[in-house]
């Protein structure tokens, strides 16, 4: 029983107190201080390593639990994508194939990234005892898909054997933020040098797309408050995950599977919280969207405005949390992997991409290279900000690609995660990995350079040159 003096009944609002402290400190900082404005940083992951330096002071490090911020980053990312999954769709392909293509490059570079990440670590743990073969894999874990997964899967691979795992993939992807970052700048600053980019008017974006209110919905205010109910869905649809899971690990822990199961399918079924969360969210939205066809429910109670907020708060967190979770003393050994998994990543991302973007999109090349060499580092919502640098208004397809890709990059996306489960499980796992890897890049590069040719009304055909009409986006911090 806690008494309200003591400091555990205080103890998890006062962690999340001191990161609230730190993004309004870093957001402060990017605002007023010149140099980190042009970084382009985000706040969040500027107050992450603001906690992350306060953990070095005795007096304050004592506050911050690590484990507490590894399960706060852990939550957080399964609960923006099931936020990000009840969002009822507002923006739709013209079917020219250019988004199918964007999900096919995102992929493929993931592809890149972890096929080099992992012939790196293939070799360097035959040196080093405390790392593992599929180590190589948590690059694009951190650099594609940021903390939350690099601190999911660093997990199940510290249980195989890598030593500081979750500090090991939290490092990468704080690496990658700083990536997306200082290599976006310096890049749009050579291409400003060159003059390859057109004149725009720099203005502060505003989000136009989404409305707190909108037709139909529930009132703002009635016996609940509207954004109590978008929580709770969210909440909701997360413990039906939960309850998923706990019953799957129920039927393991009885023995039926033997050690693939408990030490194999066990940590990787609560590794893929997120996937489960999403597809529960997929569910609820379809079961919500029947009730509202049989006319059984007569409001809508889903708030895209709402759940971007929802989703862009708890990656907010999810960032701080997995910066300030990171552990130096656990990568002491670990160091030379570190540099030459984060230098390659940054080498082969760059240059794929841009590789890409020259023959997929010749009429905006600029603005998809900027997007997604900040997504596929640091986050969506990095891609953005450096993409608004050479077009604010979002006037070229950039943008809309940027945010509908994700549909087909879950899709072709899955088995990669599949890859990255099963990898751990020894030198030649890693190097089947490794094989099936490249087979996979393949098949993304025909994607990617394959020439859709959608067909006309009357029999015509018409090649696809990869422009399409801007359309209505909307951005959030997905």
């Amino acid at each position: 029983m806690y008494n309200t003096w003591d400091y555990d009944f205080w103890a998890a609002l006062v962690q999340i107190g001191i990161l609230m402290a730190a993004v309004l400190l870093g957001n402060t900082l990017r605002r007023k201080i010149p140099f980190i404005k042009k970084s382009l940083l985000p706040s969040a992951v500027i107050g992450g390593l603001i906690v992350l330096i306060l953990k070095f002071i005795p007096a304050v490090g004592d506050f911050i639990d690590t484990k507490f911020m590894e399960g706060l980053a852990y939550h957080c990312l399964a609960l923006g994508f099931i936020a990000i999954a009840l969002k009822t769709n507002v923006n739709k392909s013209d079917g020219s194939g250019i988004v199918v293509r964007t999900g096919a490059t995102v992929v493929g570079t993931y592809l890149i990234q972890g096929i080099v990440g992992i012939i790196i670590t293939i070799l360097l743990s035959l040196a080093i005892a405390e790392l593992i073969p599929a180590a190589g894999l948590l690059l694009p874990l951190g650099f594609g898909q940021g903390p939350g997964q690099a601190l999911n899967f660093g997990s199940v691979y510290e249980n195989s054997g890598l030593v500081g795992g979750k500090s090991f993939g939290l490092t990468i992807a704080t690496v990658g933020f700083l990536v997306a970052c200082i290599v976006g700048v310096v890049y749009l600053n050579i291409l400003k040098r060159k003059k390859k980019l057109k004149e725009v008017e720099s203005g502060e974006f505003t989000e136009t797309s989404e409305q707190a209110i909108a037709p139909n919905d529930i009132p703002l205010t009635e016996s609940v408050d509207k954004f109590t109910v978008q929580i709770a869905i969210v909440l909701s649809v997360y413990m039906a995950t939960f309850l998923l899971m706990w019953g799957i690990t129920a039927i393991i822990d009885t023995g039926c599977l033997g050690n693939f199961g408990y030490n194999t399918l066990k940590p990787l079924i609560w590794g893929f919280n997120f996937l489960f969360g999403t597809v529960f969210a997929l569910i609820a939205k379809k079961i919500i969207s029947l009730l509202r066809k049989k006319n059984i429910m007569k409001r809508v109670y889903i708030n895209n405005f709402m759940m971007n907020r929802i989703s862009g708060f708890v990656f907010d967190v999810m960032i701080l949390a997995g910066i300030s979770a990171i552990q130096f003393k656990a990568l002491q050994a670990l160091w030379l992997p570190l540099i030459l998994l984060s230098v390659c990543g940054t080498v082969v991302t760059f240059v794929y991409l841009d590789f890409v973007c020259k023959r997929v999109y010749p009429e905006y090349r600029y603005e998809a290279m900027v997007s997604l060499f900040g997504m596929l580092t640091g986050t969506a919502s990095t891609g953005m900000i450096l993409l608004r640098e050479i077009d604010p208004k979002f006037t070229t397809p950039a943008a809309n690609n940027l945010i509908m890709q994700s549909v087909p990059a879950m899709c072709f996306g899955f088995p990669m995660l599949l890859l990255a489960g099963y990898a751990n499980s020894g030198m030649v796992a890693s190097i089947i990995t490794l094989a099936a890897c490249v087979g996979l890049f393949a098949v993304m590069n025909f994607v990617v350079f394959f020439k859709w040719r959608p067909r006309k009304k009357g029999g015509g055909d018409k090649e696809e040159t990869g422009a399409e009409e801007p359309a209505t986006t909307e951005i959030s911090n997905e």
